[in-house]
């Protein structure tokens, strides 16, 4: 059973510790659980709102909004199951000590960018490498 590290509420992740310390584990842990938790809870307020809209629209213009509005709320929601796999896949990689590595080159992916996308797998330089192949391989 591992410890829980407690964190301050205003903890934020520094250059000035070492890197993937315990107290980053728990912080990056802690900001995907919510990022989850969110994802989550809308979801379950668009089946509501879906089953609310399930009724019968006499009118065929307001049948058709209603079936476009629904595709597009489906479409969303399906992005965002995507998403909840890769939020698992990063407490995977927290669990496993791989989290805050670039797949690619092994080396730390910056802080400021797992703050900004805390699914990250490869570091800034590795994915805009990545996009110019995509965009190079694209263009044939």
């Amino acid at each position: 059973m591992s410890k829980q590290t407690i964190l301050e509420a205003d903890y934020k992740p520094s250059d000035d510790e070492p890197f993937m310390n315990e107290r980053q584990r728990e912080y990056f842990r802690g900001k995907l659980l919510a990022w989850k938790d969110e994802i989550l809870r809308e979801a379950k307020e668009t089946l509501v709102t879906l089953q609310k809209e399930s009724e019968n629209h006499p009118d065929i213009a307001d049948r058709a909004s209603s079936e476009t509005d629904r595709a597009i709320e489906l479409r969303a929601r399906d992005r965002q199951r995507k998403l909840i796999a890769k939020i698992d896949a990063a407490i995977s990689r927290i669990d496993d000590g791989s989290y805050g590595y670039c797949e690619e080159t092994g080396e730390p992916i910056s802080l400021k960018r797992l703050e900004a996308r805390p699914i990250a797998t490869l570091s800034l330089e590795a994915q805009e490498r990545h996009e110019r192949n995509e965009r190079v391989f694209r263009d044939d």
